[in-house]
């Protein structure tokens, strides 16, 4: 019987821990400094409602099968986020990986464990990837999930390139060396676990669809048929269509559509037991999350003003995936 599920990325914008917490090594609460000073748990636990009670509206209120989320600062916060979600019903597990990033925020799954599992042991199924550069940054998480329905695997890799903080042309490099290392994991994958492996990679790009870091280095395209043709491991870039319609995730200067989600080639052949439902990729922006100009209502917080009715200053973005 085929199956369907609901896949969402949200930068969740901060989601740290408390100011003073024990959890924090010394080098994260050194360079974070006087910013996090006045986060406090009443603080931290308004954040994780106002998160909360977006991503339970999400998929007509059954919340997502598979969501990966970057900003937050450690496994604590992610399981505050998923005890939140429990009117739910589901059965979410965590992914995470504590990653050598200078202010300690990472990437990370939450899953139904009813729909999914990861194999064990977690050391074959389970990889962070590390993205060179002269300063730490966050890695690239892999991970093999098994479906529940048909017992196949799906790969997923969650990103969260480098900003574009000093000048977006004064940061390329790093966003290139992200989009090379995300480019050479999928061909490796697809050399160990066999050429027919399905592949999505999520994230913050911190980069456009069109810019050279995703088209050039992490091999994504515009037309699928460049990429189930190509002999080279490419991308489909799901937000293509989105583009023309002048809308973001995230607004600086007008909006920027900086989350996406790419397919490889076994999403898109006519024999592919995993398809992307046609039109399904979007942005989610509840009428709750949204300013007057429809830019996302930040809720602040690390040295910035809190504003407690906010969520976020990314919007989440969603894609169906469907399971012959």
């Amino acid at each position: 019987m085929p199956a369907q599920y609901h896949f969402v990325f949200w930068n969740l914008e901060n989601l740290f821990d408390i100011e003073g917490s024990p959890r924090r090594g010394e080098k994260v609460a050194r360079v974070l400094g006087e910013s996090i000073k006045g986060w406090t748990q009443a603080l931290l636990e308004k954040k994780v409602s106002q998160l909360s009670s977006i991503i339970r509206k999400m998929n007509n209120a059954r919340g997502p099968d598979l969501m990966g989320i970057c900003e937050a600062e450690n496994l604590f916060v992610i399981d505050l986020l998923v005890k939140s979600l429990a009117p739910l019903g589901r059965a979410y597990k965590i992914i995470h990986h504590d990653s050598p990033d200078k202010r300690g925020i990472d990437v990370a799954f939450i899953y139904d464990s009813n729909l999914f599992e990861v194999p064990l042991p977690l050391t074959d199924n389970v990889f962070s990837h590390f993205v060179l550069r002269r300063t730490a940054t966050r890695d690239i998480l892999q991970v093999t999930f098994k479906t529940k329905a048909h017992a196949r695997e799906l790969i997923v890799m969650g990103n969260h390139w480098p900003s574009r903080s000093g000048g977006e042309a004064e940061s390329d490099a790093y966003r290139a060396m992200a989009g090379e290392t995300l480019a050479y994991f999928h061909q490796r994958t697809m050399e160990i676990k066999g050429d027919k492996t399905p592949v999505i990679a999520m994230g913050d790009f911190n980069d456009e669809p069109f810019n050279a870091s995703l088209v050039d280095y992490a091999l994504s395209q515009r037309v699928a048929s460049l990429v189930t043709g190509g002999r080279n491991p490419y991308f489909l870039n799901l937000m293509w269509p989105i583009l023309g319609q002048r809308v973001g995730t995230l607004y600086f200067d007008g909006p920027n559509l900086l989350d996406q989600f790419l397919v490889n080639k076994n999403f898109l052949k006519p024999d592919s037991v995993f398809k992307v439902k046609p039109d399904s990729a979007n942005i989610i922006h509840f009428p709750e999350m949204m300013k007057k100009d429809g830019s996302p209502i930040p809720f602040g917080g690390m040295g910035k003003p809190v504003n407690q009715n906010g969520f976020s200053d990314h919007f989440p973005v969603e894609v169906i995936l469907t399971e012959d």
